[in-house]
């Protein structure tokens, strides 16, 4: 990519402006702690309050699982405690919370892609979709928000799309994402390409990147998970496009394991070996499309209330220190 193509996908790339997240996540970790001590009661209140607030206490529980009485891991850091590792977006969005709280509270933060379900109860950005009893340890919490709640906007209508599929992400050792480039690089209906620096096995994959806008120019967008869930699931949701992907196996702050196939999304194969024959269907009914990106924005638009948000965010904290023991 050349630095030309650099400079405008920087300023054109359609994601969140990364210098604007970060110079408020880190004037919030300098500012003092304890007038957000004082508002913790006032703010959990005030959630009770709301009409939505059953809602509220829905999500709360499908993030947080744990039991009343559920014991901590040896050890287990206090929030004062908390060190800021290479990952820092996990230490800032939790500390964006935790700050709430009394700073001898233990929390175990576990940062990273998590495709597993730790041995103690943990915050974690994703976990497996399972069972309550099976995840619980798996305490879902809004991290790397700057990276995965993107929302699209200004987009055009969907007829006015191109009927190719789309797909654009790194490949690396995500097998998934290499049986779909060995099964539909080149075919006709689907774009799709791999934006790593280097692939030395398969050099004819590697694609520029594309922004937001140049991807929504196409009707299906493959939403393929990565090391955990796919990224781009939230700004194609909300776009007048539609996601195109094997039914989730990995859920997050978006709570993927509550989508429903042909509904929020389309629905292909864990081996995509019915994509053609799925994107024949919908190209050829489009009344069907538009009803699921109807669909998929309204469930998108439970997640823009920054207000509830927060109070959400806070609940599923209290709980933890609550059924952990702490409170």
């Amino acid at each position: 990519m050349s630095l030309a193509q650099k400079l405008y996908f920087m300023f054109n790339s359609g994601k969140n402006p990364k210098w604007h997240y970060y110079l408020a996540s880190y004037l919030r970790s300098v500012c003092p702690a304890e007038p957000f001590r004082r508002m913790l009661q006032r703010r959990l209140e005030s959630a009770a309050l709301r009409p939505d607030y059953e809602y509220m206490l829905e999500r709360r529980d499908y993030c947080n699982r744990l039991r009343p009485g559920t014991p901590l891991c040896d050890g287990c850091p206090t929030i004062r405690e908390m060190e800021m590792t290479r990952q820092k977006v996990y230490y800032l969005d939790t500390w964006r919370y935790a700050r709430y709280f009394n700073p001898d509270l233990r929390l175990r933060l576990l940062p990273g892609d998590i495709d597993y379900v730790p041995d103690k109860p943990s915050v974690t950005k994703s976990r497996p979709i399972a069972d309550s009893a099976d995840n619980a340890f798996s305490v879902l919490f809004k991290l790397d928000r700057v990276r995965h709640f993107i929302f699209a906007k200004n987009d055009i209508p969907f007829r006015q799309k191109s009927d190719i599929a789309l797909f654009r992400g790194k490949i690396g050792g995500k097998d998934n994402r290499i049986r779909f480039l060995e099964k539909f690089y080149g075919h006709p209906m689907v774009d799709a390409g791999d934006v790593t620096r280097y692939n030395d096995e398969h050099p004819e994959w590697l694609r520029h990147k594309l922004t937001i806008p140049e991807q929504l120019r196409h009707k299906f967008i493959l939403a393929l998970e990565g090391n955990d869930v796919a990224s781009n699931l939230k700004w194609v949701m909300s776009s007048n496009s539609v996601a195109v992907m094997p039914r989730p196996t990995c859920e997050s702050w978006f709570m993927e394991g509550t989508l429903i196939p042909d509904h929020h999304y389309i629905e292909i194969a864990p081996d995509f070996s019915d994509l053609p024959d799925r994107l024949s269907y919908y190209i050829a009914h489009p009344d069907e499309c538009e009803a699921i990106i109807a669909n998929a924005n309204a469930y998108v638009d439970r997640f823009r209330d920054e207000e509830r948000e927060d109070l959400i965010s806070l609940m599923v904290l209290e709980k933890y220190f609550r059924n952990t023991g702490q409170l």
